[in-house]
Parts: structure tokens; C-alpha cells; sequence
């Protein structure tokens, strides 16, 4: 997936929980918030050394990518905690990030990954699987389209096993 496709698809679901909690906060009170205005500055990117200061608004481009592959190898992606990262350390160097990007690594070998509020069904199957070990993935999105037709929220529960036996 281009890092294009990947930011967008990003976007998209940050786009998607605040329009969710705009029509939650409209049925609460009747109120309607207008939906917020980004605007995003155009970066011109000269050459990135690991001694180039990190630019304010980052945007994840092809020369990023390139960057980072150059330093850190073929298997180098752009994971939402390094992008997270790298959009809230403006100012620090690239070999900071380079740094940063392998503790995020080791950090996701040690520890639960947080899941983002939008991205429900990846919180879902993690603890579907983590409750039910034996059971197969067709039996997890069984759960969960019938947990997505229920009222309320989208957490599994033990109870969402009972479509099973139907």
C-alpha cells in the first residue's frame, strides 16, 4: 500500500470518528458542530539528513519513505505510533526518529499495542481471539456482524459467542 493510500485511509477514519462524535453530541443536546476546517501547509523538503530538523506539519511522502528505507531497510513502514511520532516531534532530527522508530518497535514486541477508538472491529477480534483461543476468523466476523446489529457499542463480549449456536 503507497504511503498515500495509507494516509488517506488514515485520515479517513480520524474524518469518520469525528463525524461520529458530531452526531452523537446532536443527539445528546441538539446542538450541531460544525465539522472542523484542516488546512494543510505544502512542505518543500530539500535534502533529509539524520542531522535535518524534523519540519513542522509533517506529511508522510515517497521521499520520507525513501529516506527511511535508505536507513533503516526494506521492511521500514509507516506505523500510525511512528507517524503519531513523527507529527509531534517537529524540531528534533531524523536520527531521532530513526531512534524512535526501533523503541516503537520494541515497544509493540512487549506490550498491547493501543488500539485508535476507530478502529473498532481491530479492538474487537484482538479480544475475541485473546478470549477464545481455539476458535477461526470466520467465527470472529460471525460474532461480529451480529455485534455491529446489536444497540449500543461494538466491544466483544462473552456474549456475542451465542450466534454461534444459531
Amino acid at each position: 500500500m503507497s504511503i498515500f493510500v495509507a494516509d488517506t485511509v488514515y485520515r479517513h477514519r480520524a474524518k469518520k470518528l469525528e463525524i461520529t462524535e458530531r452526531i452523537a453530541h446532536f443527539l445528546d443536546t441538539g446542538e450541531v458542530i460544525a465539522a472542523k476546517k484542516v488546512q494543510k501547509k505544502s512542505q518543500i523538503i530539500g535534502n533529509i539528513t539524520t542531522d535535518t530538523e524534523i519540519e513542522p506539519n509533517f506529511v508522510c511522502s515517497e521521499k520520507h519513505r525513501a529516506f527511511f528505507k535508505e536507513h533503516i531497510g526494506n521492511g521500514f513502514s509507516f506505523n500510525v505510533a511512528f507517524q503519531k511520532w513523527l507529527k509531534s516531534n517537529s524540531g528534533k532530527t531524523y536520527a531521532d526518529a530513526i531512534t524512535a522508530y526501533y523503541r516503537i518497535l520494541e515497544e509493540k514486541k512487549s506490550s498491547k499495542t493501543k488500539i485508535d477508538k476507530q478502529f473498532e472491529y481491530n479492538t474487537y477480534i484482538r479480544d475475541f481471539f485473546a478470549d477464545n483461543r481455539g476458535k477461526s476468523l470466520d467465527e470472529d466476523i460471525k460474532c461480529w456482524k451480529y455485534k455491529k446489529q446489536l444497540p449500543g457499542h461494538n466491544r466483544y463480549e462473552k456474549s456475542d459467542l451465542d450466534v454461534l449456536d444459531k
